[in-house]
């Protein structure tokens, strides 16, 4: 029996869901578009991997024991037409002799265009764990640039091994950071086991710098939010979550962190004493996103397709915007909070205000999901008054848009990447915009013509991109775990 990519992803989708690996199961289903596919998903029954798994083993331990006097032609796969349900299929099941257990490298997946090509693989449960947890670590790759109180560029990176690290760029050469070996500080998280600290062994999952860059705040997979020093020192950990966080931000002030998680709640974090101030727990699902409208106020998204406002000391939102007609990736207040932008897997980009409860806006112009947003630091009451305030969505369709929100027009949509683009991020005076994608490219565009200004290609994938105070550098981070700045000036 020959698989197609769409119906091994869908069943490796459906494993992290039973497993409750909500997260990874997310991430997995927006890498392998499980959206796009037209599997009836409510026709698969439970532990359909598992059961096609131990079948295949049963082959294999057959193969085993009768040894080569078996006949390739009674073990062959039973190919079916491309119209059989899932489901039906299952029964058709047979194993190839002589081929054993083979692991799928879902890294190299994203570059597999052709919807049909057929995967004759079986996935061993340890391995697939192994497997799955590499995949999702390389797409949590983010890196934070703090420059505007310090001396030199801090540059953070999360990851996969249970560690956050920075780096001082004075030390970096060529545009590269430092060798991993060299001068570091490396930030381990760590969970109480038999009365001693060991490795949480749990993906570092969000970032934040408070508003003067003395204090960094870490999300993990462990369900742990943590407070960290510049010199490394770990000041706070914050545990009241009940699973992994998937969202973590400071306010303005710095007085307050912000953390979203599977558990479906949000919390507000007293970043002095590290004690939870409260608990929202409004969302029927895990929530993806959070941001800060004011130093008391805030919103939530979910995959619940609903959005939240919620006040400290209020025990109920005090607005809830519904639209989305699939998960809520991403949510942005405009510079004066005036205005929350929404992106969603719906393909739709929708801009909310707090006087009305239908959306001001209804963005629809890409054609896959969108991944993230970004509102430019212009307009009235910014440093940059005398521009317009722009609004830049990514997506899936490997293309970004950049958008006039008063007019709720696209004014630019700019086209040179030819994978999903994971990132954007607005240099400070809003004149240019940085894009990365899973082309391993980073371009940069004048926000103002839509023109591509400069052009690098990495080694990796690219997850995330920032630009420093001065908007003379632009940090960015892979897929294969490099992390590099660009300096625009040379």
């Amino acid at each position: 029996m020959s698989f197609t990519s769409d119906e091994v992803n869908f069943l490796v989708y459906r494993y992290l869901q039973e497993s409750g690996f909500y997260h990874a199961a997310y991430v997995f289903g927006i890498e392998s578009h499980i959206s796009q596919s037209n599997i009836n998903g409510a026709l698969v029954p439970p532990a359909a991997l598992l059961s096609i798994i131990q079948k295949g083993l049963q082959y294999t331990e057959a193969e085993i024991s009768i040894g080569e006097g078996i006949s390739k032609n009674n073990l062959q796969f039973c190919l079916s037409s491309p119209q059989q349900t899932l489901p039906d299929r299952f029964n058709q099941l047979d194993y190839p002799a002589g081929k054993g257990l083979k692991i799928l490298n879902f890294e190299k997946y994203p570059k597999i265009k052709d919807k049909k090509y057929p995967l004759k693989y079986f996935i061993f449960k340890k391995w697939l764990t192994l497997v799955i947890n590499k995949s999702i670590s390389n797409t949590l790759n983010e890196i934070k640039i703090f420059s505007s109180q310090l001396p030199t560029i801090t540059i953070y990176k999360r990851s996969g091994d249970s560690t956050a690290r920075i780096w001082d760029m004075k030390d970096a050469i060529n545009n590269q950071c430092p060798d991993p070996a060299g001068k570091q500080l490396v930030l381990r998280h760590c969970i109480q086991k038999g009365g001693t600290e060991v490795p949480s062994n749990k993906d570092v999952t969000s970032l934040d710098w408070n508003c003067d860059g003395t204090l960094l705040a870490t999300g993990s997979y462990d369900g742990y939010a943590r407070i960290w020093m510049t010199d490394g020192r770990l000041a706070s950990t914050l545990g009241q979550h009940k699973g992994p966080i998937f969202a973590l931000k400071w306010n303005k002030k710095g007085n307050y962190i912000l953390s979203a998680g599977v558990d479906k709640t949000t919390i507000i974090w007293d970043a002095s004493s590290g004690h939870c101030t409260q608990q929202f727990a409004f969302h029927s699902a895990p929530a993806l996103d959070v941001d800060w409208q004011t130093n008391n106020s805030f919103a939530s998204c979910s995959t619940d397709q609903c959005i939240h406002v919620c006040q400290l000391g209020q025990d109920k939102p005090i607005k809830s915007f519904q639209g989305h007609t699939n998960e809520v990736n991403a949510i942005k207040w405009d510079p004066q909070g005036n205005l929350l932008a929404s992106c969603s897997d719906d393909m739709t980009l929708k801009i909310w205000s707090m006087r009305q409860d239908t959306c001001v806006h209804d963005l629809q112009a890409h054609n896959k999901e969108i991944y993230t947003i970004k509102w430019s630091p212009t307009g009235p009451g910014t440093s940059n008054p005398n521009m317009s305030l722009i609004l830049a969505s990514a997506s899936f369709d490997s293309t970004v848009r950049l958008w006039d929100v008063d007019r709720g027009a696209c004014i630019h949509t700019l086209t040179k990447h030819s994978e999903p683009v994971y990132s954007v991020a607005f240099s400070p005076d809003g004149k240019f915009l940085a894009s990365g994608s899973f082309d391993k490219c980073v371009h940069i565009w004048s926000t103002q013509t839509g023109q591509l200004v400069h052009s690098y290609k990495g080694t990796g994938g690219i997850f995330e991109v920032c630009w420093n105070s001065r908007g003379d550098k632009v940090g960015a981070s892979a897929s294969d775990g490099s992390v590099f700045v660009l300096d625009l000036r040379k």
